[in-house]
């Protein structure tokens, strides 16, 4: 059932007198949403969020994630109503700039989770990692563990759970309290598992990240930094796994509702 460091351990609290919220400017598009950040404001609203205590959702927005929402009024909702929303693809951040309000830079997850584990070792945060397939977690997390030396990785576990040990895993989530969970599922799966259980679990900040634990485990690599740099990640990706061309042919449908909205046509 995966592992814990911490048993028996109280769960994050509150501060007692939290500093006033600071929510950054939202931009809606495509019926969807995303906040102005840059890595050092998302890091400045998770240490917030944590002072203030739990739930709070971050959702790490891409070109995918922007063409289900169409169709997926679930995962509209979910977006929408998010803590915070991070631009995850080259592609979220080329359409804010093709529809007039463009953001500051690219927040993915597998650059996000490794700084929130660096400063989780700096403040004493527990972090929880769930999903991706058996064993890729608990990799992910001896290399975090190994990179930041104090960063506490409260537990682990797999993301292939059945219906019927599902709520064993939410005690094991809840036993270990952690202030940051980080969920590998696969969008929307991730973002509605989080949505469904996150009053139950309580945790501070809780964190859609996809592909992130196989990267972070080494078991994927990452595209060298000239293709990402260039917006060419998923070429990579579909390379190194055509069994990724589902999610990749969802990007001329993500540029034509793009260049819809810029006409002022309403998307369909």
């Amino acid at each position: 059932m995966g592992s814990s460091a911490q048993d028996n351990v109280a769960a994050p609290k509150a501060s007692p007198e939290p500093p006033a919220a600071h929510r950054p400017p939202r931009f809606r598009m495509l019926g969807v949403c995303v906040d102005c950040v840059t890595m050092a404001e998302t890091l400045r609203q998770t240490e917030q969020f944590i002072r203030q205590g739990g739930p709070h959702h971050m959702v790490t927005l891409d070109s995918s994630m922007c063409v289900l929402a169409q169709r997926d009024e679930a995962l509209r909702r979910i977006i929408l109503g998010a803590e915070l929303v991070v631009p995850d693809s080259a592609g979220v951040l080329w359409a804010s700039r093709r529809l007039g309000m463009p953001l500051p830079e690219r927040v993915s997850g597998a650059d996000l989770v490794p700084e929130i584990a660096r400063m989780a070792s700096e403040k004493g945060w527990r972090m929880y990692l769930l999903g991706s397939k058996p064993g890729i977690a608990e990799l992910a997390a001896r290399n975090l563990q190994s990179r930041f030396a104090h960063c506490c990785i409260a537990g682990t576990h797999h993301g292939y759970f059945s219906a019927d040990e599902e709520a064993a895993v939410l005690e094991q989530i809840r036993q270990a309290a952690p202030h940051i969970l980080c969920v590998a599922m696969g969008i929307p799966r991730q973002e509605k598992w989080i949505q469904a259980h996150r009053d139950a679990l309580n945790a501070p900040v809780m964190i859609g990240v996809g592909g992130t634990l196989d990267v972070l485990s080494g078991t994927v690599p990452r595209a060298p930094r000239w293709m990402q740099q260039r917006g060419l990640e998923w070429a990579y990706r579909l390379l190194r796994n055509p069994r990724k061309i589902g999610k990749v042919l969802t990007l001329p449908r993500f540029v034509a509702l793009v260049l819809l909205a810029g006409r002022g046509t309403p998307p369909q």
